[in-house]
């Protein structure tokens, strides 16, 4: 390192900086150590985490948006969701918020087709379960009854 700063007084006497008085020789000194410096070794971008699968077994039932089901707004939901018919939503116990299913995570329910979404809340007296929203369709939701399944979801 010293024979290269010894390389750049001579250049900069060569060039006569140093006649024009001490900050101009300072200045070129500075910026002839900045071009020897190595440059950077490039970083590797940090890989994104893959995505964690959940699996959990839970008791599931289903419910509609009439007002002898739920309390108050049968259409509006612990999370403010206005429900509609056909929307696939599922009530969750406060237990499995803290197991990572809040407000927006998608799930899959063993027996049922696509996904689902977290949107309601069930009452503070159930653990491990769901609840399925089906619209209106009260025999759909009587004909689920109660049920064992296995969900899924990643986060």
């Amino acid at each position: 390192m010293a024979e290269r700063l010894l390389d750049v007084w001579t250049v900069a006497r060569r060039v006569k900086l140093v006649r024009w008085g001490g900050l101009v020789a300072a200045a070129a000194l500075l910026s002839a150590c900045s071009l020897v410096r190595p440059a950077p070794a490039p970083r590797e971008p940090t890989p994104l985490p893959l995505p964690h699968e959940h699996s959990l077994e839970v008791t599931a039932t289903a419910y509609n948006s009439i007002s002898n089901q739920t309390a108050g707004d049968g259409t509006l939901t612990a999370f403010g969701l206005r429900l509609h018919p056909g929307m696939r939503i599922v009530a969750i116990s406060r237990d499995l918020e803290v197991q990572g299913l809040h407000h927006g995570v998608r799930i899959t329910i063993d027996g049922l087709e696509g996904e689902w979404e977290v949107g309601d809340r069930l009452s503070d007296e159930w653990r491990e379960r769901i609840d399925i929203y089906m619209g209106n369709d009260v025999g759909a939701a009587r004909t689920w009854g109660r049920r064992r399944v296995r969900i899924r979801w990643t986060e």
